[in-house]
C-alpha cells in the first residue's frame, strides 16, 4: 500500500508533477493518492521533503528451508510408456543430489502402466513414487495438479524437476501456484550453488541473447523445466536397486472442470524432430510452402525428420510441430541440415547442441555459418538435388 501522513504533509504540492499516473491532487492542502489510478511505481516517495509519503510492504512469511530435502523428479509417461525426457532430467537430477548429499525421489502418475517404475531406478533414481488412479489415465491439468500438489506437501523435495514438455508446461506452472513457490521454464542448465545450496537455474532470455541465472532464495521447492534434449540420460543400469512406493490419493473430483475427448496423432511427420539422428531444417530462403517438398525428398533419403525456422512457421508453409528454435523445440541430433536458415539467436538456441551442423545458404555472412561444423555457401535450390542425387546412389 501507500499512503500519506497527514500530520506531516505540508501541502507543497511537489508530488503531484512526478507522478507520471496523475494519481495525485491536493484537497485542504494535503496530498490525496487515488489509489485505483496509482501503481505503486514510487516516485513520488524521494520527491517529498517531508517523507509524507510511504510505502507499506506487506511482511511476507518465508518458508522453514530446513523441512525441505532431495530432489524429486516428474517421471513423465505417455500411454504407459516412460517418456524419453524422464531419463534426460534424472541424470541432472542424479548430479545436483550429489552435490547435496541427498537422494533422488521420482513420482509416476497415470494408469495401467506398460513401463515398469524400476526403469527408472536404473535411471538414476533412489526412490519411486508411483500413483495409480484412473483419473490419471489421460492427461488433465487439474488432477495432475492435485496428485503432485499431494506428494510435494507429504515428502517435501527442496527441488522439483519437470520436462519442459507440453504436459510440463501446461500444469507445472499451475502447481507453482498451489505452493506459493517459484517456477523457471525452459531451463538449460542446472547447478547447485556450494556455499547457499539454491539451485541456480539457467535459462535464455531477452530473445536469448543473454542466459539468465535465476534462483529462489526464500521459499520450496525450487522448480524448474527443462527442455528436451538438453541433458543425456544415464546409460541404463539394471544393477542399480531402490524403492518404489505406491501411494493412494483422493481427488477433489467437483474441481475437475476439464475432460478428455480424443488424442489427435500429428500425421505430418514421419520422424519426430525431438527423436530424429538427422534433421533437415528449411527456413525463409525456401520462398515458399511448396518448397518444402524438396527437403522432404532429402529427409526421405537420409530417413530424417523435416524440421523449421520460426520465420517459416510464422509464414504459414508449415506447422508449429516442426519448429526448432527458443519458442519451437530444442533437438540434438547427429547431424542437422539447415537449408536457407540465417541462423537467428533463436533458432541457434534449439539446435547448437547437434554433433554435426551443416548449412546451407547462399549469404556468406549468414550467422549460421558461425555455428556449423560444414558451411555451404549457395543457393538450396541448385544444392540440395544434387545432395538428394548423390545420396540416391
Amino acid at each position: 500500500m501507500i499512503e500519506v501522513i497527514f500530520d506531516k504533509c505540508i501541502g507543497c504540492g511537489k508530488c503531484i508533477p512526478v507522478c507520471p499516473y496523475e494519481a495525485i491532487v491536493l484537497e485542504d492542502k494535503k496530498a490525496i493518492i487515488d489509489l485505483n489510478t496509482c501503481t505503486l511505481c514510487g516516485a513520488c516517495v524521494p520527491e517529498c521533503p517531508v517523507s509524507a509519503i510511504v510505502i507499506i510492504k506487506e511482511q511476507q512469511s518465508i518458508q522453514n528451508l530446513s523441512d525441505y530435502s532431495g530432489v524429486m523428479v516428474f517421471a513423465e509417461q505417455k500411454n504407459g510408456e516412460i517418456m524419453p525426457i524422464s531419463f534426460e532430467i534424472l541424470n541432472k537430477a542424479r548430479q545436483l543430489a550429489n552435490d547435496l548429499e541427498k537422494q533422488v525421489t521420482a513420482v509416476l502418475l497415470g494408469y495401467d502402466f506398460k513401463d515398469k517404475p524400476e526403469r527408472i531406478i536404473h535411471h538414476g533414481a533412489d526412490k519411486v513414487i508411483v500413483v495409480e488412479d484412473p483419473l490419471l489415465d489421460k492427461f488433465l491439468d487439474e488432477p495432475y495438479t492435485q496428485a503432485l500438489y499431494q506428494i510435494v506437501n507429504k515428502y517435501k523435495p527442496e527441488i522439483l524437476i519437470s520436462g519442459a514438455t507440453a504436459i510440463g508446461r501446461s500444469f507445472i506452472p499451475r502447481l507453482a501456484v498451489a505452493l506459493h513457490t517459484g517456477l523457471t521454464a525452459d531451463c538449460t542448465d542446472l547447478n547447485i550453488c556450494t556455499e547457499t545450496h539454491d539451485l541456480v537455474q539457467t535459462r535464455p532470455a531477452f530473445g536469448g541473447n543473454i542466459m539468465a541465472q535465476i534462483r529462489s532464495e526464500n521459499y520450496r521447492p525450487q522448480m524448474a523445466t527443462v527442455r528436451h534434449k538438453v541433458f543425456d540420460p544415464l546409460p541404463e543400469d539394471t544393477s542399480r536397486i531402490g524403492q518404489v512406493i505406491y501411494e493412494k490419493l483422493t481427488f477433489e473430483t467437483s474441481k475437475i472442470v476439464s475432460k478428455f475427448l480424443k488424442s489427435i496423432k500429428d500425421e505430418t511427420q514421419q520422424v519426430k524432430i525431438t527423436e530424429a539422428d538427422i534433421i533437415v531444417t528449411g527456413g525463409r530462403g525456401l520462398k515458399c510452402a511448396d518448397n518444402f517438398a524438396l527437403l522432404r525428398e532429402l529427409a526421405s533419403t537420409l530417413n530424417a525428420a523435416v524440421g523449421a525456422s520460426r520465420a517459416a512457421v510464422d509464414a504459414g508453409w508449415i506447422e508449429y510441430s516442426h519448429q526448432v528454435g527458443q519458442t519451437g523445440k530444442t533437438v540434438k541430433p547427429k547431424v542437422y541440415i539447415a537449408c536457407g536458415v540465417s541462423g537467428a539467436v533463436q533458432h541457434l538456441v534449439g539446435m547448437q547442441s547437434s554433433d554435426i551442423i551443416i548449412a546451407i545458404n547462399k549469404d556468406k555472412d549468414a550467422p549460421i555459418f558461425k555455428a556449423a561444423d560444414v558451411g555451404i555457401v549457395g543457393d538450396l535450390f541448385e544444392v540440395v538435388p544434387q545432395l538428394i542425387k548423390e545420396l540416391s546412389k
